[in-house]
């Protein structure tokens, strides 16, 4: 349930960002979702591709810094409430969320949350008992 995501390190400066992605499509590696996070000197790009582990390895050998954190994705109904379900379903909890984003399906009748959350393995329980299944890694690729 818990789904690979890729965060990169790029340097907050005109063509940065271009550097990263294009040794990730000379790769064939895909790109699913993504989200870029920026500070006054650095950017973080949050990213699922079809292939972590290569992605991971590509980019550091040509130095870039790359990590592989953990974080859920939890398929909703596209339309006004489809988050606010999630997150009633951890209101009266202690789960922290570190961030979050999102992108549509191709169906367009469906969407993927992705969050950060502090104790993972405490939102999966949680969402679990109400009925909200978390997606696994294969599952995402293909939607």
């Amino acid at each position: 349930m818990k789904i690979q995501q890729l965060s990169i390190f790029v340097e907050n400066k005109p063509g940065h960002l271009a550097a990263p992605i294009r040794l990730l499509a000379a790769e064939g590696i895909d790109l699913r979702a993504l989200f870029l996070a920026d500070a006054r000197e650095y950017g973080v790009l949050r990213m699922i591709v079809s292939d972590c582990e290569l992605a991971v390895a590509r980019l550091t050998a040509e130095g870039f810094v790359a990590r592989v954190t953990e974080v859920l994705a939890i398929e909703v109904s596209d339309h006004p409430g489809g988050l606010a379900g999630v997150l009633t379903a951890l209101d009266a909890t202690s789960i922290d969320i570190d961030y979050m984003y999102a992108f549509p399906c191709r169906n367009a009748e469906q969407a993927v949350l992705l969050f950060s959350f502090a104790d993972v393995d405490a939102a999966i329980a949680k969402l679990r008992s109400v009925g909200i299944n978390p997606l696994a890694n294969d599952d995402l690729l293909k939607l």
